[in-house]
């Protein structure tokens, strides 16, 4: 005898949920390694000395721009790939790929003249102090080289995520961490016979990591059989207007989102260090620790995005709606156990970064209100990954805009400044922002799942 629909149903939905898990669990340890690698740089950097901390830190604050600008680009590819898996249609894979690669190579050229060119300009604009700017340009000049390899080796693990094929962006992140550590200890140091360049031996270690992870990838491309049978010999044609409009109608709104997203958070980066050493101390506590537990919900948004993109290219609409609800309320469970523990334990945690007493009480504060923003933050990502599942970018586009700049930032200027709340002002306003966008985003997300796929 047949299981009742509810159980089938309710079948389908765990199994929906544990895809999502199996393929999310590698994104995840692909950015955490990420992650560390930036970790590796301010470690070394703050063992050597506060000034090339200082520099690192300043010219990270250029890349990282430049980087969130690459990322939202690279996002237009894994929903196309993985709607065309879906669809029956991996031998047009290669194609789309080709496009993107290209796309990739030309914003990777540009941005790298950005940061070599621009940042240092800007830096200077901004008033960052004079004795900085040397170390912070020569990090800048030298970390720019590495711009075209990061956009193209995010076109490469676009096109595997796309075809659920994760566990290569995870071992070759944590190859980028296994390069980069022993290398950017010689160089900044100054061991086996290298003098000791600090600030841009940092730079240099971080653009050679970049290429050798991109080798690494396209190798992992030529051997592993899961990449052929895309229709690589149709694939190497030169530039398609077509396919390449696609992928940035889809890619500019996803970038334009991230650079928004991102100079926001720098925005409150510097409007508490008006507020004192301490407060500044305590914001890079919390917003690092809530960087670290974002990772999880992060990489469930990416794969959501797959999920539903391979359920857009079947039609099948049914998917579509359990692909997106049942990734969401994963993601919501994990992000709501690291709000706890953030709640919970923020001393603890605040610990775990600093022994000064006069650290730890700002940043427990703020690591409270992380704890909330978590909740948000969460929420906003992994819908987003199901809007980007189905396209939907500019529309998201619109409502970040609309959250950030027009809730989160006037809401914290005003708490922060005009009512004295000062840093947990800033992340009150922060709060508001990721608040009102994962609200709008929902709001779009129910509508486009009840219209057609």
């Amino acid at each position: 005898m047949s299981a009742p629909p509810a159980a089938r149903s309710g079948t389908a939905w765990l199994a929906e949920a544990r895809a999502t898990a199996v393929l999310a669990a590698p994104m995840v340890v692909s950015q955490l390694a990420a992650m560390a690698q930036g970790l590796v740089d301010v470690l070394l950097a703050g063992h050597l000395s506060a000034h090339v901390l200082a520099a690192v830190a300043v010219g990270n604050s250029i890349w990282v721009l430049a980087l969130m600008v690459a990322f939202g680009v690279s996002y237009a590819l894994p929903p196309a790939i993985a709607q065309l898996d879906g669809a029956g249609r991996r031998h047009e894979a290669a194609q789309v790929f080709v496009q993107a690669a290209l796309l990739g190579l030309a914003v990777g050229l540009a941005l790298m003249g950005v940061v070599r060119w621009g940042g240092p300009a800007a830096l200077a604009l901004t008033g960052v102090t004079p004795s900085l700017l040397p170390d912070a340009t020569a990090f800048l000049h030298a970390i720019s080289f590495g711009m075209p390899a990061i956009a193209l080796y995010l076109t490469c693990r676009g096109l595997s995520e796309g075809l659920s094929r994760p566990r290569p962006s995870a071992v070759i992140g944590l190859l980028g961490l296994i390069v980069l550590a022993p290398l950017a200890y010689v160089l900044m140091y100054g061991r086996l016979g290298v003098p000791p360049l600090g600030a841009l031996g940092c730079g240099i270690a971080t653009a050679v990591t970049c290429w050798v992870q991109l080798a690494a990838f396209v190798v992992w491309m030529r051997v592993a059989p899961h990449y052929r049978g895309l229709g690589w010999a149709s694939g190497r044609r030169g530039f398609d207007a077509r396919t390449m409009a696609g992928l940035f109608k889809v890619g500019l709104p996803i970038a334009v989102s991230q650079l928004m997203e991102s100079s926001l958070f720098t925005g409150a980066a510097l409007v508490i260090a008006r507020f004192g050493e301490n407060a500044a101390a305590g914001h890079q506590i919390a917003i690092n620790a809530a960087s670290l537990s974002f990772m999880l919900p992060m990489g469930v948004s990416f794969a959501i995005t797959v999920r539903v993109g391979n359920a857009a290219g079947r039609r099948d609409r049914p998917g579509v709606r359990r692909a997106a609800l049942s990734g969401i309320g994963l993601g919501l469970a994990i992000t709501t156990c690291s709000s706890l523990l953030l709640l919970l334990a923020p001393v603890s945690i605040a610990g775990l970064y600093s022994s000064d007493p006069a650290v730890i009480a700002p940043a427990s504060v703020l690591l409270r209100l992380a704890g909330i923003f978590q909740l948000a933050d969460g929420l906003q990502v992994t819908t987003l990954g199901a809007l980007r599942g189905l396209k939907d970018t500019r529309v998201a586009m619109v409502i970040t805009g609309i959250a950030y700049w027009l809730v989160g930032l006037p809401v914290g200027l005003l708490v922060a400044l005009h009512l004295g709340w000062q840093a947990p002002g800033m992340w009150l306003g922060l709060i508001a922002g990721l608040g009102t966008a994962a609200a709008l985003l929902s709001v779009r997300l129910r509508y486009r799942l009840r219209g057609a796929i």
